[in-house]
């Protein structure tokens, strides 16, 4: 399972970084290269200096994690980290609800999982078109980046 996760994670070259990031230019503003990503639409970005960026979709944050993608690769060999980035348990478990995600799509929650709701929803996961679902989560995470953890917020949509 594990080689498998990291083959996908890198294989990113069909995809479209400028893209990706238009609704999160708010948390990420300077120029970054796709290096890899997760199941779940988490990326992993290459600076101008070569320092690699987790952001992480679900949660809204982007931090450092490595000086360089080739410590970034040398990393993940690592069972803790490549549990942490690319979330191995998890996505094994949506592997085996039948959930398969192809280039250029991901795992997505219909309740996100910032909210609390989501952890009680049932058949909440499904595979989603991977820009639709990291452009909806950084829309929604600068809207609400200034709201307390447990907080409360109501959505509403608009056409």
């Amino acid at each position: 399972m594990a080689k498998s996760l990291i083959e996908h994670a890198f294989h990113v070259s069909d995809l479209n970084v400028d893209q990706l990031l238009v609704d999160w230019r708010w948390l990420c503003v300077e120029p970054v290269t796709l290096v890899a990503h997760n199941l779940f639409g988490d990326l992993f970005l290459r600076n101008i200096e070569g320092n690699v960026f987790w952001l992480q979709v679900t949660v809204g944050n982007i931090s450092k994690i490595s000086d360089s993608e080739t410590q970034f690769r040398e990393l993940l060999k690592q069972d803790m980290n490549r549990e942490t980035w690319l979330a191995e348990t998890d996505a094994h478990a949506m592997d085996e609800q039948g959930l398969h995600p192809s280039t250029g799509q991901c795992i997505g929650f219909k309740i996100p999982l910032v909210f609390a709701q989501s952890k009680d929803a049932p058949d909440n996961a499904y595979v989603a078109d991977l820009y639709e679902q990291v452009s909806f989560l950084g829309d929604l995470h600068r809207q609400i980046a200034d709201t307390d953890d447990g907080e409360q917020v109501r959505l509403r949509v608009v056409r």
